[in-house]
């Protein structure tokens, strides 16, 4: 049993929400496992990773990211462009790891940020700080000091007993307290708690609570630092549970919407036959629709979403030229 033990005082909020996520996630993997398509999976992985490097100041788009995995080519600098790629691959390669392997997390580090930094896939040699514009807002151990903490982090969390909704969360301020790498810390430490995750229920190495965090970047970092002022975890473990919460809120919608949207994407579909690709306008005339929210709302955004059609140029949504097909996934 691993001596170290994290500071962390269990709250009532945060025992309420382990017990709402594990309900929500109950029904999730009953009613979703044999739902989640390779379209959707591969939907929601896009969304974990937009939004996972929007936090990191990547300024590509659901869209485009879609675009830079499908081998298109896209407007944007090319360092964000090896950010997607790189992203993408260490995703996929998460189910081969063990959260608790030093081994395994320089590799993880390795292919996120390959071609990026210098030394990647290797611990920081010098001193770093964590600034917003000119303010310091934490200074991260001395390198010295790598080794023994990451030695004892990891250590605790392969031996832990806390729930694993508890651990990840603990884990994901520790390591972002220790930032262990020159760059990269932050999508490290979201893709680890997705590992810890996963490796509890499995349908959440496919929750983008990446988005839900992008959405309140100003409180997960908030969080950050109220745990660095009180010494525990506390207050991110509070904020990371909630996140996980909204998350799953909002996936629970979804399929609730998908439900009740079912008519009128089986209609989109009928009109738009295996092989075409047709704009908006040609598809609402198909259907006899003429409000172009509704068709939007109801038609057009449910089937994207549930990767059933694609855009022919989804490096450019808006393009006045943008047609949609069935996907061929």
């Amino acid at each position: 049993m691993s001596k170290y033990q994290p500071p962390l005082t269990l709250t009532t909020p945060m025992l309420a929400m382990v017990a709402g996520i594990s309900e929500r996630v109950g029904v999730l993997t009953a009613h979703r496992e044999t739902a989640l398509t390779p379209q959707l999976r591969r939907g929601n992985r896009i969304r974990t990773i937009q939004a996972s490097l929007a936090i990191e100041n990547n300024t590509l788009s659901v869209e485009q990211v879609t675009a830079v995995l499908e081998g298109k080519r896209v407007l944007g600098l090319p360092r964000e462009i090896q950010e997607v790629r790189n992203a993408f691959a260490t995703y996929e390669a998460m189910g081969g790891w063990r959260p608790e392997r030093q081994a395994d997390l320089l590799a993880a580090h390795q292919r996120l940020m390959m071609g990026l930094i210098d030394d990647a896939g290797h611990f920081r040699q010098g001193g770093v700080g964590i600034y917003r514009g000119q303010r310091l807002l934490h200074m991260a151990p001395p390198a010295s000091r790598l080794q023994p903490l990451m030695h004892d982090l990891l250590a605790w969390l392969g031996t832990s007993d806390w729930h694993p909704l508890i651990s990840s969360c603990v884990f994901h301020y520790e390591f972002e307290f220790i930032h262990p790498f020159a760059d990269g810390n932050g999508r490290m430490g979201r893709l680890w708690q997705t590992l810890i995750l996963s490796r509890w229920r499995p349908v959440l190495a496919y929750l983008p609570v990446e988005s839900v965090i992008c959405a309140q970047q100003e409180s997960y970092y908030a969080a950050l630092a109220a745990a660095d002022q009180a010494g525990e975890a506390t207050p991110f473990v509070e904020f990371m549970l909630q996140a996980l919460l909204q998350a799953l809120v909002e996936a629970g919608h979804t399929d609730q919407v998908t439900d009740q949207v079912t008519d009128q994407v089986a209609r989109l579909l009928e009109v738009l036959q295996p092989g075409v690709a047709l704009r908006a306008n040609e598809l609402m005339s198909r259907l006899q629709l003429a409000h172009r929210a509704t068709f939007r709302a109801n038609y057009l955004k449910p089937a994207l979403d549930a990767g059933l059609i694609e855009m022919t140029d989804p490096a450019s949504p808006r393009s006045p030229a943008q047609q949609y097909r069935r996907s061929r996934g």
